[in-house]
């Protein structure tokens, strides 16, 4: 699906724009590279170099995609694999450079929902429904539909999952048990929880919201329980959306009200994710809210302290659906300019077959849309249960950042940080995103 020469000039002004805050990821540096050495072309083969940016440049991370490249080329000796790991912000910055230059990756990291429809409209990214829905929907047959429907346009695929994610509030059960606490069903459980907390001399929620995607997450649940979904829908849609319906102000109110209750940690918005994490683990806090993949590091930071985990509670009498989880995919697509289509395409699929979704679990304790790689046998018992939870979700509040159009992000997102510092009020940031989206509807 090549598009002319303006349309990629334009993904490249696009998303010069497209500084979402995503999904958090733990220190790490910036970018790593690595070209493992391939066997000499076969006689009858074309050469072929494909080149693969992820966004994992941590070596705990790296190693995997190291690892599942050279197999791929030991299994198919006339192709390279130049792999690339850039981190969270420093790729977004990366795809706007490649995406507006002839130096494209061929198979490129992408999160879901707006941020890859960015690349969709411009027709950046392959079309790979025909691939998905060859040998009778095989491929696209081993993947959860709520990790596809993300990367999915006007009835086209045109992206792979590797990995889903759900949020969740982990729980000191020490802390719990101490205080005869169980976990909260409601939100006005919730808030129980946290005044029973603070009165016994212990931060209830451990928060660093140094970078806004992590306030991001929490209005993403409570605008999803407390604005009607045909409502959110339309909202989110730049074409349409207003954010008029009351139940967002009233999420921010609720989000506003953890901090000046004292339910956080002081000081949140100069506190990173990662000191957050530190606290929890030192029974500092009593919660946190993480995501699935983050779990791994908390098990391992509380070095055998017990933990459990519980969704965001439902708002009893609230318009929005309450069973909804909130989280999303991440994963790849290929760009639709690549000289090697074909090779690209099957790069992928490898990728995410099954043996190396096994293997994604096992070496990374990541959670993984492929049908059947999170088992008893190869997950440790929290990752069971949590990919449980987020299969027995209705459906998947995506991340507000990646699901709006990037111009209100960059409204709504830094405004959150002004609420909990009490320089703006929960009607005002409103009006400010009701503006900002008034423009959005006429803007290309």
């Amino acid at each position: 699906m090549k598009k002319g020469t303006s349309k990629l000039v334009a993904i490249g002004l696009t998303l010069a724009l497209t500084l979402s805050f995503a999904a958090c990821g733990g220190k790490a540096p910036a970018e790593a590279s690595s070209k493992t050495a391939a066997a000499p072309a076969a006689a009858d083969g074309e050469k072929i170099e494909l080149k693969f940016l992820h966004k994992w440049p941590q070596p705990e991370n790296t190693i995997y995609f190291d690892e599942v490249a050279a197999a791929y080329m030991k299994e198919n000796p006339n192709v390279t694999i130049i792999s690339e790991g850039v981190a969270d912000e420093p790729i977004k910055d990366k795809l706007r450079v490649m995406m507006g230059s002839d130096d494209r990756p061929d198979v490129f990291f992408s999160w879901s929902g707006e941020f890859a429809k960015k690349f969709i409209a411009a027709g950046a990214a392959m079309d790979l429904t025909d691939a998905m829905k060859a040998d009778g929907s095989a491929w696209e047959k081993s993947i959860m539909q709520a990790g596809l429907e993300p990367f999915s346009a006007n009835g086209k695929i045109y992206g792979v999952p590797l990995r889903i994610n759900g949020k969740f509030f982990v729980y000191n059960k020490e802390i719990f048990e101490k205080l005869s606490l169980k976990v909260p069903a409601t939100w006005d459980e919730f808030l129980t929880v946290c005044e029973t907390v603070k009165k016994n001399n212990i931060v209830p929620i451990s928060f660093g919201d140094q970078f806004p995607w992590a306030a991001c997450h929490y209005i993403t649940g409570l605008n999803q329980k407390l604005v009607p979904q045909d409502v959110r829908v339309k909202d989110y849609e730049k074409a349409t959306g207003e954010y008029t319906d009351p139940g967002y102000v009233e999420a921010l109110d609720k989000f506003k009200e953890l901090n000046d209750k004292g339910y956080f940690n002081e000081f949140p918005n100069s506190v990173s994710h990662d000191m957050a994490h530190q606290s929890f683990a030192m029974g500092e806090c009593a919660m946190m809210y993480v995501e699935l993949e983050e779990f791994a590091s908390v098990d391992k930071n509380l070095e055998g302290t017990p933990w459990g985990f519980f969704a965001m509670p439902a708002i009893e009498g609230a318009a929005g659906n309450q069973n909804f989880l909130v989280g999303a995919p991440d994963g790849f697509m290929v760009s639709s300019t690549s000289k090697h289509p074909e090779e690209a395409v099957k790069f992928l699929k490898y990728l995410v077959n099954p043996d190396n979704a096994a293997k994604l679990v096992e070496m990374l304790k990541w959670p993984s849309p492929v049908i059947g790689a999170i088992n008893a046998d190869n997950s440790p018992e929290y990752l069971v249960n949590g990919m449980k939870a987020v299969e027995s979700a209705e459906g998947m509040a995506l991340w507000l950042d990646t699901d709006i159009d990037i111009r209100i992000s960059d409204v709504y997102l830094p405004s959150l940080q002004d609420l909990l510092n009490g320089d703006v009020t929960s009607a005002d940031l409103m009006k400010k995103v009701q503006e900002i989206a008034k423009t959005v509807q006429t803007a290309p």
